[in-house]
């Protein structure tokens, strides 16, 4: 079971994640205090390894920082996440336990529903940590899970037309979900330089918004 400084770390995560803390904007421990409803202790310790994983940016005497996530950040993130997510899932078929497989069997059936872009977010979200649960190397986790978070975070703020969007990634998904369910190793890791070749390029179409002309 998480200790509170972990469920707080969550809360916190999914704020950011999903932009009701805003890029650039500035908070207070307090604030952080009433909108997760945590007690100080868990909420500084929170606080401290979010700040490690550039989540947040401490301030002495000012407040914390609610960073944005520049193109080249996501790009330079994405650099990294692709080569870790190919040893990822290429464990995860080899050590996989029955219940693991149990389990990523089960979400890829899920990913058949239909998902507003919170719900699908939140399923991203339970897609990594099955495969890092599966993969049997606590390494991965520590390096894994804050690259995924802030490209989910870069994703979700420039999310334009939601249900396009969503339908893709459920594909790319459940077809690393599937593979890894049959333990077949290089379809799992095909799968998973897909997805981030899709990240990759959204991303670059994001660039190519920002520079076409307005009218």
């Amino acid at each position: 079971m998480m200790n509170q400084s972990e469920q707080a770390v969550g809360v916190l995560q999914r704020l950011i994640e999903q932009g009701d803390l805003k890029p650039g904007s500035m908070v207070s421990e307090r604030d952080l205090m009433e909108l997760t409803g945590f007690g100080r202790t868990p909420v500084r310790e929170a606080i401290q390894r979010l700040a490690l994983n550039y989540m947040l940016r401490i301030h002495p005497n000012k407040g914390i920082e609610i960073p944005g996530i520049s193109i080249e950040d996501q790009l330079r993130g994405l650099e990294v996440r692709r080569a870790m997510e190919v040893l990822a899932v290429e464990l995860a078929c080899e050590r996989a336990t029955s219940k693991n497989i149990e389990a990523i069997g089960s979400l890829a059936t899920a990913l058949d529903q239909d998902f507003t872009l919170r719900e699908y977010s939140e399923t991203v979200r339970q897609t990594h940590a099955l495969i890092i649960e599966a993969a049997h190397n606590p390494y991965l986790d520590a390096l894994m899970t804050p690259l995924q978070s802030l490209s989910r975070r870069f994703w979700l703020m420039h999310v334009r037309d939601e249900q396009r969007e969503v339908a893709h990634g459920k594909r790319l998904h459940q077809e690393i979900l599937k593979a890894i369910a049959g333990r077949e190793g290089a379809r799992a890791s095909a799968a998973s330089l897909a997805l981030n070749s899709y990240l990759v390029e959204f991303a670059l179409a994001v660039i190519a918004k920002m520079a076409a002309p307005r009218n």
